[in-house]
Parts: structure tokens; sequence; C-alpha cells
């Protein structure tokens, strides 16, 4: 898919690495909508960045963890902007739930946002990007391939995501493509101690830690890669071989 002139929108544009998406997404043409829930001055930061490297971009606000609220935001999108090419979902929490201490209000939060919005907000754009094609990117994790007992609940919903993607890539062909990044240590989590980095990075086959940039080569190269559909790319150092 060329990007230029092209409508994407993405969630969770606020901060961290949907911020650095929806930031290269306009810096390569295409107008972003930017949507944020919590996080509007990271929202209007990333607008204001679009704006100052010559980009278009325009705010969106939502709770997505309501049910009917992904598709609500896609038809304002696509509304507001004269349609939809490229959705990404990035809208994620990631709360540390030591097994012993899940509930299921932490449960279903954790759901709600990272596996059920991103499949209702999908189903939706494919109605706007029927007509001319359009291209999904889901944001997934290495812990949905791993098991990480402190993040439980997180890892299987970003297992739903790995398999929502190659679900979706097969009943939304051919008009739309739909693949998934895996990312390993990009960010390190908020509160995470600076010694954790350290041994990451000692354990990841590379030697180093991850990098925005890394996750946003990856999304572009699957928004543009049109004969790419249903594959989750991993991008984590090597993490995921490293036993």
């Amino acid at each position: 898919m060329e990007l230029n002139d092209r409508i994407a929108l993405v969630t969770g544009a606020g901060r961290r690495v949907g911020r650095a998406i929806a930031t290269a997404l306009g810096q390569r043409g295409m107008h972003v909508a930017v949507h944020y829930n919590g996080s509007a001055d990271g929202a209007r930061d990333t607008v204001a960045d679009i704006e100052r490297a010559g980009g278009r971009a325009t705010l969106f606000q939502a709770d997505l963890s309501q049910p009917d609220a992904p598709k609500a935001l896609v038809d304002e999108v696509a509304a507001a902007l004269g349609g939809l090419d490229v959705l990404v979902n990035s809208a994620a929490i990631m709360q540390r739930t030591p097994l012993e201490s899940v509930t299921p209000a932490d449960w279903d939060a954790t759901f709600a946002l990272n596996s059920r919005s991103p499949f209702f907000a999908s189903l939706a754009a494919r109605q706007h990007m029927a007509a001319r094609g359009g291209a999904i990117v889901n944001i997934a994790d290495l812990a949905g391939l791993e098991t990480w007992p402190a993040y439980i609940p997180h890892g299987l919903s970003k297992t739903v995501v790995v398999q929502m993607t190659k679900a979706l890539a097969k009943t939304l062909a051919p008009s739309v493509r739909v693949n998934a990044v895996a990312p390993g240590v990009i960010l390190l989590p908020e509160g995470w101690e600076a010694e954790t980095g350290e041994r990451l990075r000692r354990t990841t086959p590379l030697k180093r830690l991850g990098s925005v940039n890394d996750v946003v080569s990856a999304v572009i190269y699957l928004l543009e890669a049109d004969y790419v559909t249903g594959e989750t790319i991993v991008v984590d150092g090597g993490r995921h071989v490293r036993r």
C-alpha cells in the first residue's frame, strides 16, 4: 500500500509505542486520526509533532474499554476524515498481576481493552475499507507467545490478539490485510527498576533493549507489504529463541 495521502487511525497514540507509530505515519504523508483516552497532553503533542513535520493529524477521544466505543470511534473517524485506509490497534494496558492477586475486575479490564477493543474496531474498519482495500496492524506482545507469571491476564489477552490476527486475515481477505507486531522489551513498563532492564539486556541474544523505532519499522513494512497477511512479526532482539 502506498501510504501517502491515505487515512490512518492509531489507537492509544498519546503515549509510548502508539505515539511513535502515529508520528511516523504522519511523516509519511498520511492523515492520522490520533486516538487517546486519558493521555490528552501526549495526544496533543503527537499532533504537534506530525504537523511540525508538515503532516496532518486530528484528535479523537474515546474509552475503548466500553463495548460500543471501538465501532463508534472508527465510524467517527471515517465520517470526519472522509474514509479509512489503515487501522493500527495499539491501545492497551499492562498491569502486573501475580497469580494470587488477579481479580475478576482486573481480568475484565485487561480483556476489554487489549482483546475486545481491537476485534470490534477491526470489524468496523472493514466496512470503510472494503471499497478500495485497507490494512490493519495489531500490536500484540511477546507475552502473548511466552508465559510471564506476573502478567498472566495480560499475556492471555495478547495471545487472543495473535490468534485474532490470523482469523481476521482469513475472513477479511481479499479486501483487507491483517497482521500484527509482537514487541519484546522496547520500553520498560512504568515502575520497573533499571537493574531489571540491565538483566533483560544481558539475556537478550542481540544484547540490547529495543526502541520504538524497531516497532515502527515493522509496522511500516506490514502496511506496505501487499502480499503479506495473517503474520505476527516478533520484534524482541531474539528473546523468543534464547532458550
